[in-house]
């Protein structure tokens, strides 16, 4: 009899396309679920009998609860290799192996931009307008060269997105609390004196932090009063990082000039969400690493992890 797999959060539908799985196809029976699933009772209902899971990102926490109620669960799959919702301790416990796959942040740098420069030049209240025949020209874009990009976190992906706002004549200043000088000039930044500096100064503010017991709620309601009025922010990192109330606050008052968001405290957004009619927001349903290559390094390396798995010998393990 062959194994089954069940893979998650497939929203488009592709995860069996992207990828080859016919190697698979005489041990192994693949069901994609395109929709989410809302509660963990939903969601341990459909894949009690399932052998093999992929799961798409950090989309749905595996946490001891889940896993006791998953007795036929013998691998975990998560695309990435770094994964915060999975309870490495109660996946050994219950015989789970656990792999990952490689993920490439170049994705979430461009879509980083793609919001960023939406937000500057007004893109969608101007196309909706020319579509719906509406005032020609109703903005005024704001300038990027000369203005002051801050950036919270110089990691792997806020020093690429660095990369980028210099290429466009930006000054650019970073801060984290381990930033260093060194670690700054290397990327061709100024290292701002505090978070508090940085957000006062900048023309935009883009997070690119890991989420930690440090960093959570780093963006509150009194980090946020220091944005200039003129300000754009852009989270694409972790919706934890800003708080969402204080965020929605400041948007409904004008208080910055607008927020790019692609992270969200619940995912998929609820229907009835403040954030999907707040305004001066330019928002994405988490689209940060969707992208055709790294779809087909997250399907694709999926197979292979499976393969090495029936193999005896599994690949990428994570915990």
């Amino acid at each position: 009899m062959r194994l089954r797999c069940a893979v998650l959060d497939d929203f488009q539908n592709i995860a069996t396309t992207i990828a080859d799985w016919t190697p698979l196809q005489d041990r192994v029976e693949v069901t994609s679920f395109t929709g989410h699933f809302a509660t963990e009772d939903e969601l341990a209902a459909a894949v009690a009998e399932f052998d093999i899971i992929v799961t798409l990102r950090e989309r749905i926490p595996f946490r001891a609860g889940l896993l006791d109620r998953l007795p036929r669960l013998k691998l975990l799959i998560a695309s990435g290799m770094r994964n915060s919702v999975i309870d490495y301790a109660a996946a050994e416990r219950n015989g789970v192996t656990v792999c990952g796959t490689a993920s490439s942040s170049t994705p979430p740098v461009e879509l980083t931009w793609a919001l960023l420069l939406g937000l500057a030049r007004g893109i969608v209240p101007e196309n909706n307008a020319l579509r719906q025949g509406g005032p020609w020209q109703s903005t005024v874009g704001a300038d990027l060269h000369g203005r002051r990009l801050g950036l919270l976190g110089l990691g792997k992906i806020g020093s690429r997105v660095a990369q980028v706002g210099l290429a466009f004549g930006m000054e650019v200043v970073a801060w984290s609390q381990n930033l260093t000088e060194e670690r700054a000039e290397g990327a061709g930044v100024q290292r701002a004196a505090s978070k508090e500096e940085l957000l006062r100064t900048s023309d935009f503010v883009s997070v690119h932090l890991a989420l930690s017991d440090r960093t959570r709620g780093l963006l509150g309601a009194p980090e946020l009063a220091l944005l200039k009025p003129t300000a754009y922010l852009v989270n694409t990192s972790r919706s934890a990082l800003v708080d969402q109330d204080a965020l929605l606050a400041v948007l409904r008052e004008g208080r910055i000039a607008g927020a790019g968001v692609d992270v969200f405290d619940t995912e998929p957004l609820p229907a009835g969400h403040p954030l999907r009619t707040a305004p001066r927001l330019l928002a994405t349903p988490h689209l940060g690493y969707v992208s055709q290559n790294n779809y087909r390094t997250y399907y694709g390396q999926a197979v292979e992890d499976i393969q090495a798995f029936l193999a005896g010998s599994p690949v990428r393990r994570l915990g």
